[in-house]
């Protein structure tokens, strides 16, 4: 994979960037800023977190009692970091470029080994038995461990093909017939690029791949010197390191390094970490739901237009006015059509949150796909989003604001409020309930109090009065023109079929868009709760520009379904339903959950769902949002273009 380089086209979005990201380094992008090692340099090995699929709670690194520095510094992490649950740390592992090392203790003397108490014992037993990683990075370059898988499709032995995938970070340990073992030796392998340089300078290198074989053994088998040297036991002779959570464990942290050279450029050293999995599956997939979406979307287009064209015809016929008026149909509930829903300021406030959450989606994903929001900068997806859902607030109340104006409210302010906080209100009661779970299980996943104050002071602060901005001049513009007037009398409504009940409708809406992403839901869920890397934001943008055409077309058919059946109180159900999508997504969490995820008990359960709530949510009023305003366009459109005595 090529990786993208900035030019000075993008320079604007680069300070966009920058300015929104604070101070962060968001808009690194690989191949801009390397750093370059002579000989014997040292390179910082850092630690990020321990995580584990099994309870979704990141810890810090330190939270084991691992070999610690002299000092221990913490590296000053932005918003994205933070909620992600990072916390770079230093280590005491010391590795100076193109220096091998064969084997070392970390901590403890050849006579005096590191020894565990039982409450350390315990929690390490604990978390092995919890399958947690530990995440360490050299230059920016996170740990991964080679994984050979032999495919023998033949069925011949010499034909065998072995298929090199890598896993992010290391395993803490394993367990093997109910005895849990550490593994207390890391034999670290970097690669590094020699740079071409011109005569009579000294050779630079920079680190291109970081990898690590870790290692169980025993005390017994490890000989250590005085100079904190160690001799590795030949062979497959050696027992692991036990450790018995009953008593006190001795044993000794050891590590070795060892450099070799590769032909990787430093611009694209990443490409190991992002072919992780089988790429032709995903391509395959994505032009799949590309070409069925085009082609159901097409047949929709045709057969709404070709009826929609007959109908208008029909209703502008001025000869046969009698039989005309006789019929049933859409235009018979012209003077009611565009009648104020109920609850409109909810309504308005909802939309404007849509209008919010689709702009800050619209953004990310079009900057992610110029590259600038690349693996490597870790956090700044989070915080570039963090940032602009709040600067997109003008955009969420100049909406909101123009929309409440047309549905004839009154109470501006009240309704700008309603806007500014009932959606972000839902998400940050949620995030802080399950906050307060993370927060008793110690894990720095959980939000600290300072953060969460800064987040509230961008919310109130920041989010708030753009929001009230742009709610001000939405409300002083001039409302939306309805072609049609509305009775004062409402008209009845006949009874309805069993097909447009509006469970029914969101079951048949949502099949369409659901279909066009869930291969990508996929990725995206594994990134979220596997902690793998998501880097397709080309396919994503795709994909989503797929998401708006598919739900504003079953949107404008559902509408169009619901006016021949002369039920004229569509603003809320076509909201409703056009969101449908997002009950699948639903549905699709609760199958990942059971199918995919090894989670049993309660509080990662508790985190899974919540989260998934708020996922539900924001994409139903995504979609309901991008569905309503189709059909809003559409209603007007066809009302204009019928007569109406």
């Amino acid at each position: 994979m090529e990786l993208v380089r900035v030019n000075a086209d993008w320079l604007p979005w680069s300070l966009l960037l920058l300015f929104l990201t604070w101070d962060t380094s968001a808009f690194y992008v690989p191949g801009v800023a390397p750093i370059n090692f002579h000989q014997n340099d040292p390179v910082e090995i850092k630690a990020v977190k321990l995580t584990s699929s099994r309870t979704q709670l990141p810890y810090e690194y330190y939270s084991l009692p691992f070999c610690q520095p002299s000092t221990i510094t913490y590296k000053a992490e932005n918003l994205g970091e933070v909620l992600r649950g990072d916390r770079i740390v230093n280590t005491p592992f010391q590795v100076l470029m193109n220096s091998e090392k064969k084997c070392e203790v970390l901590c403890g003397k050849s006579n005096k080994p590191m020894t565990l108490s039982v409450k350390e014992s315990r929690l390490v037993a604990e978390r092995i038995s919890e399958d947690y990683y530990v995440h360490l990075i050299a230059d920016n370059l996170p740990v991964a461990t080679r994984l050979e898988l032999y495919s023998n499709r033949d069925g011949d032995d010499k034909k065998k093909e072995k298929d090199v995938q890598f896993e992010h970070g290391y395993r803490l340990g394993f367990t093997d017939v109910n005895k849990i073992y550490l593994h207390n030796h890391l034999s670290f392998i970097l690669y590094y690029h020699r740079e071409d340089l011109e005569e009579d300078q000294e050779h630079t290198y920079r680190v291109v791949r970081f990898e690590v074989i870790p290692q169980s053994i025993r005390l017994e088998d490890l000989k250590a010197d005085e100079k904190s040297s160690c001799t590795l036991p030949e062979g497959t002779n050696s027992s692991p390191q036990e450790i018995d959570p009953t008593k006190e464990n001795q044993l000794y942290f050891t590590y070795s390094v060892h450099w070799e050279e590769s032909d990787i450029k430093w611009a694209s050293r990443w490409d190991t970490y992002l072919t992780m999995s089988d790429v032709q599956i995903h391509w395959f997939s994505i032009i799949n739901s590309v070409v069925v979406v085009f082609f159901l979307s097409g047949i929709l287009s045709m057969i709404i237009i070709r009826t929609l064209r007959k109908d208008i015809a029909n209703y502008n016929k001025e000869d046969d006015i009698e039989d005309t008026m006789e019929e049933s149909g859409w235009k018979l509930v012209h003077g009611d059509v565009f009648r104020p829903p109920q609850y409109p300021m909810i309504l308005s406030s909802l939309l404007g949150s849509g209008i919010q959450l689709f702009c800050m989606i619209l953004i990310v994903i079009f900057v992610a796909m110029l590259g600038m929001l690349s693996p490597s900068s870790r956090g700044a997806l989070m915080t570039t989003a963090c940032f602009l859902f709040m600067f997109m607030g003008v955009f969420g109340g100049f909406s909101a604001g123009r929309l409440y104006r047309t549905l004839k409210g009154h109470r501006w302010k009240k309704g700008a409020f309603c806007t500014a906080t009932l959606y972000p209100g839902v998400v940050f009661g949620i995030c802080f309930i399950l906050n307060c779970f993370i927060w008793g299980k110690h894990s720095s996943g959980a939000v600290p109090f300072p953060t969460m104050v800064a987040l509230l002071c961008m919310w109130f602060g920041i989010s708030l009065p753009l929001v009230y901005l742009g709610y001000y001049f939405g409300f002083r513009k001039q409302p939306y023109d309805n072609p049609v007037r509305t009775n004062q009398i409402p008209r009845q409504i006949p009874e309805q079929r069993w097909y447009m009940n509006r469970f029914v409708g969101i079951l048949m809406a949502g099949i369409l868009p659901f279909g066009a992403m869930f291969i990508e839901l996929f990725f995206i869920f594994s990134a979220i709760w596997e902690n793998q890397f998501y880097y397709l934001f080309g396919f994503l943008f795709l994909v989503f520009i797929i998401l708006v055409v598919s739900c504003s077309q079953i949107s404008i058919v559902m509408v169009y379904f619901q006016l021949c059946a002369e039920d004229y109180r569509w603003w809320w159900r076509n909201f409703l339903v056009s969101g449908g999508s997002a009950f699948y997504v639903l549905v699709y969490a609760i199958f990942y959950f059971v199918n995919k995820l090894d989670i049993v008990e309660f509080i990662p359960s508790l985190l899974y769902f919540g989260y998934t709530a708020l996922m539900v949510l924001s994409f139903w009023l995504l979609t309901g949002t991008i569905g309503f305003y189709a059909a809003y366009m559409f209603v007007r459109k066809i009302y204009a273009a019928v007569k109406i005595d």
